[in-house]
Protein backbone atom coordinates (compact mmCIF):
# COMPACT_ATOMS: atom_id res chain seq x y z
CA UNK A 1 0.00 0.00 0.00
CA UNK A 2 1.37 3.50 -1.00
CA UNK A 3 0.10 6.25 0.49
CA UNK A 4 1.44 9.95 -1.34
CA UNK A 5 1.05 12.94 0.49
CA UNK A 6 4.58 13.66 -1.56
CA UNK A 7 3.80 17.53 -2.41
CA UNK A 8 6.41 17.40 -5.74
CA UNK A 9 9.31 15.82 -7.41
CA UNK A 10 11.87 16.00 -4.16
CA UNK A 11 9.58 14.61 -1.77
CA UNK A 12 8.37 11.90 -4.02
CA UNK A 13 11.60 10.40 -4.69
CA UNK A 14 12.25 10.74 -0.70
CA UNK A 15 9.29 8.41 -0.02
CA UNK A 16 10.31 5.82 -2.71
CA UNK A 17 14.18 5.77 -1.27
CA UNK A 18 12.44 4.82 2.32
CA UNK A 19 10.18 2.26 1.03
CA UNK A 20 12.44 -0.96 2.29
CA UNK A 21 11.81 0.57 5.86
CA UNK A 22 8.34 1.56 5.64
CA UNK A 23 7.64 -2.53 4.55
CA UNK A 24 9.79 -3.60 7.72
CA UNK A 25 7.34 -1.10 9.42
CA UNK A 26 4.67 -2.37 7.95
CA UNK A 27 5.76 -6.47 8.77
CA UNK A 28 6.45 -5.57 12.41
CA UNK A 29 4.40 -8.19 14.79
CA UNK A 30 3.36 -5.42 16.90
CA UNK A 31 1.22 -3.48 14.30
CA UNK A 32 -0.30 -6.98 13.06
CA UNK A 33 -1.15 -7.63 16.71
CA UNK A 34 -2.13 -4.29 17.53
CA UNK A 35 -4.77 -3.95 13.92
CA UNK A 36 -6.28 -7.82 15.32
CA UNK A 37 -7.05 -6.37 18.67
CA UNK A 38 -4.35 -8.93 20.08
CA UNK A 39 -1.71 -6.88 21.38
CA UNK A 40 -1.09 -7.05 24.86
CA UNK A 41 -2.20 -4.24 26.83
CA UNK A 42 1.20 -4.65 28.55
CA UNK A 43 2.61 -3.69 25.21
CA UNK A 44 0.42 -1.36 23.98
CA UNK A 45 0.69 0.50 27.20
CA UNK A 46 4.50 0.66 27.17
CA UNK A 47 4.63 2.12 23.69
CA UNK A 48 2.06 4.86 24.46
CA UNK A 49 3.76 5.67 27.85
CA UNK A 50 7.25 6.24 25.32
CA UNK A 51 5.38 8.00 22.42
CA UNK A 52 3.87 10.15 25.31
CA UNK A 53 8.24 11.09 26.35
CA UNK A 54 8.57 11.47 22.71
CA UNK A 55 5.81 13.72 22.16
CA UNK A 56 7.14 15.96 24.96
CA UNK A 57 10.95 16.16 22.97
CA UNK A 58 8.64 16.13 19.83
CA UNK A 59 7.32 19.53 20.69
CA UNK A 60 10.48 21.33 21.24
CA UNK A 61 12.09 20.15 18.31
CA UNK A 62 8.79 21.55 16.36
CA UNK A 63 9.33 24.82 18.64
CA UNK A 64 12.77 25.23 17.52
CA UNK A 65 11.59 24.95 13.80
CA UNK A 66 8.94 27.72 14.70
CA UNK A 67 11.70 30.27 16.01
CA UNK A 68 14.34 29.34 12.67
CA UNK A 69 11.91 30.13 9.94
CA UNK A 70 11.51 33.61 8.68
CA UNK A 71 7.93 32.74 7.27
CA UNK A 72 5.00 33.44 9.82
CA UNK A 73 2.75 31.00 7.79
CA UNK A 74 5.08 28.08 8.73
CA UNK A 75 6.23 29.35 12.00
CA UNK A 76 2.74 29.44 13.08
CA UNK A 77 2.39 25.73 11.46
CA UNK A 78 4.77 24.62 13.91
CA UNK A 79 3.81 26.33 16.79
CA UNK A 80 0.38 25.09 16.96
CA UNK A 81 1.56 21.33 15.82
CA UNK A 82 3.73 21.74 19.06
CA UNK A 83 0.46 22.63 21.15
CA UNK A 84 -1.30 20.20 19.21
CA UNK A 85 1.71 17.01 20.37
CA UNK A 86 1.06 18.35 24.08
CA UNK A 87 -2.56 17.64 23.61
CA UNK A 88 -2.28 14.07 21.81
CA UNK A 89 0.77 13.51 24.79
CA UNK A 90 -2.29 14.61 27.55
CA UNK A 91 -5.23 13.08 25.93
CA UNK A 92 -3.05 9.43 26.08
CA UNK A 93 -2.46 9.95 30.35
CA UNK A 94 -6.32 10.46 30.56
CA UNK A 95 -6.57 7.24 28.20
CA UNK A 96 -4.54 5.34 30.16
CA UNK A 97 -5.90 6.19 33.27
CA UNK A 98 -9.55 5.67 32.36
CA UNK A 99 -9.08 2.28 30.59
CA UNK A 100 -8.69 -0.20 33.60
CA UNK A 101 -6.94 -2.73 31.53
CA UNK A 102 -4.32 -0.09 30.61
CA UNK A 103 -4.19 1.68 34.26
CA UNK A 104 -3.24 -1.87 35.38
CA UNK A 105 -0.60 -2.07 32.89
CA UNK A 106 0.39 0.96 34.01
CA UNK A 107 1.56 -0.05 37.32
CA UNK A 108 2.90 -3.00 36.40
CA UNK A 109 5.67 -1.03 34.23
CA UNK A 110 6.14 1.55 37.43
CA UNK A 111 6.70 -1.51 39.31
CA UNK A 112 8.98 -2.89 36.99
CA UNK A 113 10.83 0.68 36.72
CA UNK A 114 9.61 1.13 32.73
CA UNK A 115 7.92 4.65 32.85
CA UNK A 116 11.22 6.68 31.64
CA UNK A 117 12.66 7.14 28.42
CA UNK A 118 14.01 3.52 26.53
CA UNK A 119 17.13 3.85 25.39
CA UNK A 120 15.79 4.13 21.75
CA UNK A 121 13.24 6.77 22.60
CA UNK A 122 15.89 8.74 24.26
CA UNK A 123 17.62 8.94 21.29
CA UNK A 124 15.18 9.45 18.42
CA UNK A 125 13.91 12.37 20.53
CA UNK A 126 17.95 14.05 21.36
CA UNK A 127 18.26 13.71 17.70
CA UNK A 128 15.12 15.48 16.97
CA UNK A 129 15.62 18.11 19.39
CA UNK A 130 19.56 18.47 18.38
CA UNK A 131 18.85 18.43 14.29
CA UNK A 132 16.30 21.39 14.93
CA UNK A 133 18.32 23.20 16.97
CA UNK A 134 21.46 23.26 16.10
CA UNK A 135 21.86 21.81 12.34
CA UNK A 136 20.01 24.12 9.21
CA UNK A 137 16.22 24.87 9.13
CA UNK A 138 15.28 22.18 6.12
CA UNK A 139 17.45 19.35 8.36
CA UNK A 140 14.77 19.82 11.15
CA UNK A 141 12.21 19.57 8.60
CA UNK A 142 13.47 16.58 7.31
CA UNK A 143 14.37 15.15 11.35
CA UNK A 144 10.70 15.80 11.97
CA UNK A 145 8.42 15.08 8.63
CA UNK A 146 8.50 11.01 9.45
CA UNK A 147 6.49 11.54 12.43
CA UNK A 148 3.95 13.02 10.63
CA UNK A 149 3.88 11.40 6.99
CA UNK A 150 4.98 7.39 8.85
CA UNK A 151 1.96 7.84 11.02
CA UNK A 152 -0.56 9.22 8.61
CA UNK A 153 0.41 6.27 5.95
CA UNK A 154 0.31 3.41 8.86
CA UNK A 155 -3.16 4.55 10.21
CA UNK A 156 -4.56 3.99 6.37
CA UNK A 157 -2.08 0.55 6.71
CA UNK A 158 -3.71 -0.23 10.03
CA UNK A 159 -7.35 0.77 9.29
CA UNK A 160 -6.99 -1.69 6.14
CA UNK A 161 -5.80 -4.52 8.40
CA UNK A 162 -7.99 -3.90 11.18
CA UNK A 163 -11.20 -4.01 8.22
CA UNK A 164 -14.59 -3.02 9.74
CA UNK A 165 -13.49 -2.41 13.37
CA UNK A 166 -16.43 -3.04 16.45
CA UNK A 167 -16.66 -0.94 19.26
CA UNK A 168 -15.21 -3.93 21.06
CA UNK A 169 -11.70 -3.49 18.93
CA UNK A 170 -9.65 -2.29 21.83
CA UNK A 171 -7.20 0.14 20.26
CA UNK A 172 -10.01 1.58 17.55
CA UNK A 173 -9.94 5.09 18.91
CA UNK A 174 -6.05 5.56 18.76
CA UNK A 175 -5.89 3.90 15.37
CA UNK A 176 -8.61 6.50 14.18
CA UNK A 177 -6.36 9.42 15.75
CA UNK A 178 -3.92 8.52 12.93
CA UNK A 179 -6.50 8.16 9.87
CA UNK A 180 -8.34 11.36 9.65
CA UNK A 181 -8.76 14.28 7.66
CA UNK A 182 -6.75 16.30 9.92
CA UNK A 183 -3.71 14.74 10.50
CA UNK A 184 -3.73 14.27 6.75
CA UNK A 185 -4.16 18.02 6.26
CA UNK A 186 -1.27 18.20 8.51
CA UNK A 187 0.98 16.07 7.24
CA UNK A 188 0.58 17.16 3.17
CA UNK A 189 1.52 20.93 5.20
CA UNK A 190 4.19 19.75 6.80
CA UNK A 191 5.59 17.56 3.54
CA UNK A 192 4.98 20.28 1.35
CA UNK A 193 7.32 22.92 3.61
CA UNK A 194 10.31 20.31 2.80
CA UNK A 195 9.16 20.13 -0.54
CA UNK A 196 10.01 23.87 -1.02
CA UNK A 197 13.16 23.72 0.86
CA UNK A 198 14.57 21.02 -1.45
CA UNK A 199 13.71 23.84 -4.04
CA UNK A 200 15.87 26.56 -2.32
CA UNK A 201 19.25 24.39 -1.03
CA UNK A 202 21.91 23.77 -2.53
CA UNK A 203 22.83 19.93 -2.91
CA UNK A 204 25.55 19.42 -0.04
CA UNK A 205 22.51 20.54 1.74
CA UNK A 206 19.37 18.68 0.19
CA UNK A 207 21.48 15.14 0.96
CA UNK A 208 21.77 16.00 4.10
CA UNK A 209 17.89 16.61 4.46
CA UNK A 210 17.71 13.60 3.15
CA UNK A 211 19.81 11.68 5.29
CA UNK A 212 18.14 13.06 8.34
CA UNK A 213 14.79 12.44 7.13
CA UNK A 214 15.98 8.33 6.45
CA UNK A 215 17.83 8.37 9.87
CA UNK A 216 14.36 9.41 11.72
CA UNK A 217 12.53 6.49 9.25
CA UNK A 218 14.70 4.24 10.72
CA UNK A 219 14.12 5.34 14.18
CA UNK A 220 10.54 5.38 13.83
CA UNK A 221 10.81 1.59 12.84
CA UNK A 222 13.18 1.01 16.04
CA UNK A 223 10.65 3.02 18.16
CA UNK A 224 7.64 0.49 17.34
CA UNK A 225 10.08 -2.59 17.40
CA UNK A 226 11.45 -1.25 20.99
CA UNK A 227 8.22 -0.70 22.96
CA UNK A 228 7.24 -4.46 21.56
CA UNK A 229 10.08 -5.50 23.10
CA UNK A 230 9.98 -3.88 26.52
CA UNK A 231 13.10 -2.61 26.02
CA UNK A 232 14.73 -1.51 29.16
CA UNK A 233 18.37 -0.29 30.18
CA UNK A 234 19.34 -3.55 31.71
CA UNK A 235 22.81 -3.81 30.22
CA UNK A 236 22.39 -8.01 30.91
CA UNK A 237 20.86 -8.59 27.33
CA UNK A 238 24.45 -7.71 26.16
CA UNK A 239 26.02 -10.72 28.58
CA UNK A 240 27.52 -13.58 26.77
Amino acid sequence: MSTNFAAGPHTAALWEDVRPIIDEIEALPFLTQLAEGTLAPLAFTNYITQDSIYLSGYAKAMSFLAGKTADRGESRFWSTSAAEAITVEEEMHAQLLSDERLAVAHAELEATDHLGPSPTTLGYVSFLVATAASRSYGEGVAGVLPCFWVYAHMGKVLVEKAGAMNEAHPYRTWVQTYDSPEFDESTRQAVAILEREFDRVPADEAARMRAAFERACVYELHFWASAHAMQSWDASVFAR
